[in-house]
């Protein structure tokens, strides 16, 4: 199934369910569900009749036409309408046609009194034992559970498609030791989808889950819960719809962002936080367990395009804008404390290395990847790496120093960063067209997922002679996605990054005490000085 893939992301080996839940939904919720939708379809199409105006005018100018000629288009229509009277059927043949094919009963027919009914009426039977006309049950219901049925040694791949007719979330299940991949189920999206993240949290249970955030062209984020197939609607949204003001562009509200939202990162050590980064110029700090946006962050000046929370330090928080900088927050006061970079051309992606917490990569439209140092002020290097806009940018999952870049200028590269000397070990046109997006799985070090302007690939980019050779024997066990030990203890502190004194940083990795001091804060501001001060 072909389709431009905006954005995908990769779930771990062992977190969802064997066998996920099948949602029974009744007959008058499909009947809300449908009402509701409506709604919204009228809403939308409500300024669209305010442009129609014009067409309005031009109907209106017809019927003066109309008028003026004293009727003559009226006459013309009937006379239509009078010639096909040359070729009538004698009324005895009528008669007997409709007397054998019953059409004086036309009318009589049973009506559908939903319009799910019809859909409803194609099954006939609740389970395939039901029906007669199905005689090979056992092997293929055994052929059906066994797809159905996700193993310990799957990962889930969601991917965002988006046809001509209609847009997609559609999970994948791969098997790197069974050489499996395939499309598990799909959930019909109802607007543009722009990021995917990923969450091991249930917010309404509190505990660990299997769920996924995603991000669109509304200022909402949707989370489904990837247990559970054959939704119609999220398990919640975060935000609220709001009209967009020109006013306003550039701010978010209490309620969420005012605009799309363009991209999401999920904090691994503070598991309720959930961060975006929107088209309004802000970023939101979401707590997962209340569903609302406890701290908006206005530090860019421009769209906020990319953003990535720190894999070891809760607090720190990097994101990347189209007014061409990138920026690392303390989160325990975002607004007062941060540090920037000016880059050449606009952020399009932003990563955090995990080999070495210190360092992050940054890509942009110009093609360029900046490695830097978070504590200094000038990049360790910079990499002419694409033609055009670097819209990938994934280091391996276990592998150091094995860095991959996609474009739009429809490359997909392999690099090797280690020691600060970047070296491109393979350069591939995949015929994907302009490619869109990458991500590395957490389990494979070798296996990437490419979105692409019309297709989906995942590889394994060991096929290549010259990635197996350049990597052979390099060790990366010491670092897995989910490993509690990094290779650099004595970095996690992350003290010589500190943006402000190391004596006078918070030692919790909870975000509610900074929260908590900024109201204090405000507080203090809005208190009227006494008579005489200065």
């Amino acid at each position: 199934m072909k389709g431009f893939v905006p954005c995908l992301t990769w779930v771990k080996k062992g977190v969802a369910k064997a066998t996920p839940d099948k949602v029974q939904v009744t007959k008058e919720e499909l009947e809300k569900i449908i009402k509701d939708t409506k709604q919204g379809i009228a809403n939308a199409e409500l300024g669209d009749e305010e442009e129609d105006d014009g067409d309005q005018v031009h109907d209106m100018e017809g019927d003066a036409d109309l008028i003026a000629t004293g009727g003559k288009k009226k006459i013309k229509k009937k006379k239509r309408k009078e010639e096909p009277e040359k070729d009538d059927v004698e009324e005895e043949d009528v008669d007997d046609i409709i007397a054998e094919y019953g059409l004086e009963n036309y009318d009589e027919d049973e009506e559908v009194s939903s319009p799910w009914d019809g859909i409803a009426g194609l099954t006939y039977y609740a389970s395939n034992d039901d029906d007669p006309y199905i005689t090979l049950k056992d092997e293929q219901d055994d052929s059906d559970n066994e797809d159905f049925t996700i193993k310990p040694t799957d990962n889930l791949l969601a991917v965002a498609r988006v046809q001509q007719d209609c847009t997609l979330l559609e999970i994948h299940v791969y098997n790197e030791e069974e050489a499996n991949f395939y499309c598990h189920h799909d959930i019909i999206l109802p607007s543009f989808p722009l990021a995917l993240e990923w969450l091991n949290y249930d917010p309404g249970e509190q505990q660990t889950g299997n769920m996924l955030a995603v991000s669109s062209m509304e200022p909402t984020i949707d989370l489904w819960d990837l247990d559970v197939i054959d939704c119609l609607e999220p398990t919640f949204t975060l935000g609220t719809k709001v009209k967009k003001s020109k006013k306003k562009k550039n701010s978010a509200t209490a309620a969420g962002h005012t605009d799309a939202v363009l991209d999401l990162s999920w904090n691994k050590e503070a598991r309720n936080v959930l961060a975006s980064g929107s088209a309004d110029f802000t970023i939101g700090l979401w707590d997962l367990s209340q569903g609302t946006m406890v701290t908006s962050i206005r530090q860019h000046k421009e769209k906020v395009q990319t953003l990535e929370w720190h894999p070891f330090e809760a607090q720190s928080l990097l994101s990347g804008s189209f007014d061409q900088t990138v920026k690392v927050y303390d989160c325990r006061c975002p607004n007062d404390t941060h540090k920037t970079w000016q880059l050449k051309g606009e952020i399009e992606r932003v990563t955090w290395n995990h080999f070495s917490p210190f360092h992050y990569l940054a890509s942009t439209d110009q093609g360029f990847v900046y490695y830097v140092d978070a504590r200094m002020d000038k990049p360790v290097f910079t990499l002419s790496a694409h033609d055009k806009a670097v819209t990938g940018l994934r280091l391996s999952s276990q592998v150091p120093g094995l860095l991959v870049t996609s474009s739009a200028d429809k490359a997909f590269k392999v690099w090797d960063i280690e020691n600060n000397k970047p070296e491109c070990i393979l350069d591939k046109q995949l015929g994907m067209g302009e490619l869109q997006c990458v991500a590395d799985n957490p389990d494979a070090a070798f296996v990437f997922a490419i979105g692409g302007e019309s297709a989906l690939k995942v590889w394994d980019i060991r096929e290549s002679a010259a990635v197996r050779k350049h990597f052979e024997g390099r060790n990366g066990s010491n670092l897995v996605n989910g490993a509690e030990v990094p290779m650099d203890v004595d970095a996690v502190s992350m003290g010589s990054l500190s943006l402000q004194p190391k004596d006078s940083q918070p030692q919790s990795k909870d975000l509610d005490k900074c929260q908590t001091e900024e109201k204090k804060k405000k507080k203090k501001k809005k208190k009227k000085k006494p008579m005489g001060t200065q």
